[in-house]
């Protein structure tokens, strides 16, 4: 079997210049069988840390840093599950009214909000954003920028007229995605460190099915999750008959990627770089 060797680049960033996030994501549902009517969930950089629904209207903390956090405030638990009922109560109210708008009575159907706020630790440039969506469509955002809604289907207008007009709730908003997430946010990696902000080099491997299958570049046990995978030949990224995978996490927290090169685009040399400057070659 004649052996060829592919250029792979991997970049994975280390624990400086990271834009950080925190996000929230609520859905509610009506007619959908065997599945809770209310779901919240809230990440920190893609990792989840607390669940809720409308079946054990608990607030449940999905990793060990954040009980450390509870522990240390012991309203912490409390407030949320609170906080996390009263909006269920609210969306149960909000998917009513959506039904009435777009005149349905049955069916299946699906209200959501994702809210929450990203921060650049190098530059601190912090960015926020408020997107509620309705049956997989947008329905309504909210424009940090002009503090103002967008609402992108006529069944919003009168939200977005209504929501304009109460400025005390853009100017909540405003302090919400620009002071308290932010805060929130770091303080929340200030507790996950050591797993939030540790740094972990992957295994690459080259793989191929048959001699006119496509050849797999695979990268497995790389954190945190930013991550490029190219096929260059003599220096140049290739794009014609490349087809990149998904980012797949592990079940050790750690993630998976893999890149295939269709037979007819392999190249001769490879070389392989990371940001911490740490070589592999693909072979």
């Amino acid at each position: 079997m004649k052996l060829f060797i592919f250029l792979f680049l991997l970049e994975i960033h280390g624990t400086m210049g990271l834009t950080h996030s925190l996000r929230y994501f609520y859905s509610s549902s009506s007619g959908v069988s065997n599945f809770p009517e209310f779901v919240a969930v809230g990440l920190v950089d893609d990792v989840q840390m607390i669940h809720y629904d409308s079946n054990t209207q608990k607030a449940e903390f999905k990793q060990q840093w954040i009980e450390k956090a509870a522990e240390d405030d012991p309203e912490y638990s409390a407030r949320q599950t609170n906080r996390l009922m009263n909006t269920q109560q609210v969306f149960k109210g909000n998917i009513d009214i959506l039904k009435q708008r777009f005149n349905q009575t049955g069916g299946v159907h699906i209200n959501q909000l994702m809210y929450g706020c990203e921060w650049d630790d190098e530059t601190a440039e912090v960015n926020g954003y408020h997107q509620y969506g309705y049956d997989g469509e947008d329905f309504i955002s909210f424009d940090l920028r002009t503090e103002s809604w967008i609402a992108p289907v006529m069944q919003a207008v009168i939200t977005k007229h209504m929501w304009d007009s109460d400025r005390s709730l853009s100017g909540d908003l405003r302090n919400y995605h620009t002071q308290l997430c932010p805060e929130w946010l770091k303080k929340y990696l200030n507790y996950g460190r050591s797993s939030l902000m540790r740094t972990e080099l992957p295994s690459v491997s080259l793989l191929q099915k048959s001699s006119s299958s496509p050849v797999t570049c695979h990268a497995t046990g790389f954190y945190p999750n930013r991550a490029e995978m190219v096929w260059r030949k003599d220096g140049v990224e290739l794009h014609e008959g490349v087809n990149k995978g998904e980012s797949l996490t592990n079940n050790d927290g750690t993630f998976q990627m893999s890149v295939d090169l269709e037979k007819s685009h392999e190249g001769r040399q490879t070389d392989t770089k990371t940001k911490t400057e740490r070589r592999e070659e693909c072979l």
